[in-house]
């Protein structure tokens, strides 16, 4: 029996960006629709799902899944490039034109718009989307991965998980037991609160305050219309998919819930899925009776790329084996995991949520995605003594273009990526490349008008990269098609004075006013989690400390303006405005002190030097740097055109950096100054200088 059968069906075929030409490669096309999978569950790759033995099976014997997907091509496939290009997606939305091509971010690609300036198709990629995480529900256009709920011999299976809730907005009395809509539930097996703990803490390590069982309720509250002008109509519903607290959910607190669950879903398919649906779009041959052709010709070679969640998937789909083919062939030739830090994705286990933040300082910080092996390269362990790499099967690994902000070192222990487990700089294999795009944070949205500052006590990070992504993706295709290297890696080193620890970057960063500091970077502990993680990877109680001693984690050094050494600045970056972060802290009603989950800092520098006197700023003023608008646009012009010679970024992308400096880099930046300012003028405007 071969080790898998795919079928799919067409549901929505035509014309993208209204037939609009791109460059030589000309009009593209949608195709939307459903594929079905039926894997042999003892074939090498599968029988390593968690629960496959527990998937239900066909008359065949085999197991089946299916999963939605979209796919935008070349009208004339002898106008394409003959590559992939597979967006893992973020939690079912699609994310590559947004960030390639500058587009307004849609999960129905098919207007002008949503092309954005083209980067994609005037290269000539198929782009691909399907779904992957088998947790998510159906709403807001999500690409969705039917999975099989693993049972017993037809008996439903249970397990003890823990899971935790925090609420980010006042008056909050109800949540989904995922603690996200979009993402399934695993049931109570009983809604007696008494077989159940709940409990609140103010930080990660903070002591636990246990909540009584009569104080909330496995339930959701439903709301109706008013039955009159006085009242409105709500009812209290039992529910095994919800958590309902009588006095609310205080924002900011940390509660925890540890229920017995039921229905795991067998989420370790979603690896297999992507590997056999890029194989078989990869081979040409992806055709079926009475349905468009998938692909109308062989491609030659495959790339994926995914940021944060999508990026720990690569990691994890790379280290687990699952980019062989289970033919000895490559699935993707070459990989651009962005903003995963040192994490995999925790996936294949019984019991896992997908959606969920990893490992926060705040958030989910007992979480297992952080874990070893951190590393491309081969490293010990020095807490248990294992060895092993992320990158070990030299004959299937693809080449790998990883890139962090500054946001991933404070919140997602990203210098394990480079370092050993003690914090020592570790060379990467040749096929690798990691650039820190310094002092950015997280989630750099091309399209950013104003900074918020959220759940923040400072602005959010402003700082603009996009511009990266897509000549780091011209590199990838060069070095795997004609073996021409990328530029070399730019990251921070302890060689090099550029990697240090919380101590040392506080004692380099400037004083600010009114400005408070993280304690350090988000701890990475040794956890224990109990016999039933060991054997299925379920949670089922929190997690014990094993060793005080955990990992180390590591930051940027800093200059005098507070901004990241060591790492490829972007021209924001090189020329600055502010001091710009990869940290931020919560504000007093949120959980004060605490960092935000993965957003940074946008703290602008004083106008002049009346300002920085009056204020106390040890930083330099802008007019001290910049005699105008006019001085500031030729430094951002400067800083893109050594970018474009290095490699960096495309020659065709200095404009585009140019003119997001115009006014002062407005409206990202926050300044009074006008655009004429001038040096020396009296009143407002002047410098000392």
């Amino acid at each position: 029996m071969s080790a898998s059968l795919i079928d799919y069906r067409v549901t929505d075929f035509r014309a993208f960006a209204a037939g609009k030409r791109f460059g030589e490669t000309g009009a593209y096309e949608r195709l939307k629709g459903r594929v079905t999978f039926r894997v042999d569950p003892v074939a090498p790759g599968v029988r390593d799902v968690t629960d496959i033995e527990l998937a239900p099976r066909d008359e065949t014997g085999r197991v089946r899944f299916e999963a939605d997907f979209c796919i935008l091509r070349p009208v004339d496939p002898d106008k394409g490039n003959g590559r992939l290009f597979y967006d893992y997606g973020n939690r079912g939305d699609k994310r590559a034109l947004q960030f390639f091509n500058v587009a307004t971010g849609s999960n129905d690609p098919l207007d002008e718009a949503h092309a954005g300036d083209g980067y994609l198709m005037k290269r000539g990629y198929t782009v691909v989307w399907m779904g992957w995480q088998g947790d998510l529900l159906p709403g807001d256009g999500r690409l969705l991965l039917d999975v099989p709920v693993a049972t017993h011999e037809g008996a439903p299976v249970t397990g003890t998980i823990c899971t935790e809730f925090i609420a980010s907005e006042h008056g909050r009395h109800e949540m989904p037991l995922s603690t996200q809509a979009s993402t399934r539930s695993y049931p109570a097996v009983s809604l007696d609160t008494t077989r159940a703990t709940l409990s609140r803490r103010a930080y990660a390590t903070a002591q636990r305050e246990e909540i009584a069982p009569d104080a909330w309720a496995f339930a959701r509250l439903e709301r109706g219309g008013s039955v009159d002008s006085k009242k409105t109509d709500t009812a209290l519903i039992p529910s095994d998919s919800n958590i309902y607290l009588r006095d609310g959910f205080e924002s900011g607190w940390i509660y925890e819930l540890i229920y017995e669950a039921r229905d795991p879903l067998v989420l370790g398919l979603g690896h297999v899925a992507v590997q056999q649906f890029i194989s078989y779009l990869k081979k040409g041959d992806a055709k079926a009776e009475g349905q468009p052709a998938l692909a109308l010709c062989p491609y030659e070679k495959a790339y994926a790329w995914g940021r944060s969640q999508t990026g720990r998937c690569i990691r994890d789909f790379i280290y687990l084996g699952f980019n062989d083919d289970g033919q000895g062939n490559r699935v993707f030739d070459g990989v651009m995991p962005h903003v995963a830090g040192a994490g995999k994705m925790w996936m294949n286990h019984r019991f896992a949520n997908l959606t969920l933040l990893p490992g926060q300082e705040h958030e989910n910080h007992f979480s297992p995605v952080d874990s070893f092996p951190f590393s491309y390269a081969r490293s010990r362990d020095h807490l248990t003594g294992a060895e092993d790499a992320i990158l070990k099967r030299p004959e299937t690994d693809p080449l790998v273009i990883h890139t962090d902000t500054s946001a991933e070192y404070w919140h997602r222990r990203a210098s394990l990526v480079h370092t050993d487990t003690q914090g020592e700089d570790l060379e990467q294999p040749d096929g690798v490349r990691i650039y820190l795009w310094a002092s950015s944070q997280h989630f750099a949205d091309p399209l950013m008008t104003a900074p918020v500052a959220g759940l923040a006590q400072t602005m959010c990070n402003v700082v603009a990269t996009h511009y990266f992504f897509r000549a780091a993706l011209d590199r990838l295709d060069a070095w795997a098609t004609d073996g021409v290297s990328p530029p070399p890696s730019l990251y921070p080193k302890r060689a090099e004075g550029t990697l240090v620890t919380a101590e040392e970057w506080r004692a380099a960063f400037p004083a600010i006013p009114g400005v408070a500091l993280p304690r350090g970077p988000s701890r990475l502990e040794q956890l224990d989690f109990g016999a039933d993680f060991a054997e299925t990877g379920a949670i089922g109680a929190p997690a014990r400390i094993v060793s005080e001693q955990g990992y180390a984690v590591l930051v940027p050094a800093v200059d005098e303006d507070g901004n990241d050494l060591g790492g490829l600045r972007a021209p924001m970056a090189a020329a600055p405005l502010g001091t710009y972060t990869g940290w931020s802290l919560r504000r007093r009603d949120m959980g004060h002190g605490a960092m935000v989950g993965i957003t940074g800092s946008y703290i602008p520098l004083p106008d002049t030097d009346e300002e920085r006197s009056q204020t106390g700023d040890p930083r330099a003023s802008i007019l001290s740097r910049f005699a105008d608008s006019t001085a500031y646009e030729k430094a951002i012009r400067e800083a893109a055109e050594a970018l474009c010679k290095q490699g960096y970024i495309l020659e065709s992308d200095i404009a585009a950096c140019v003119a997001l400096a115009q006014d002062w880099g407005r409206p990202r930046h926050l300044t009074r100054l006008p655009v004429a300012a001038a040096p020396n003028r009296s009143g407002f405007g002047g410098t000392s200088k």
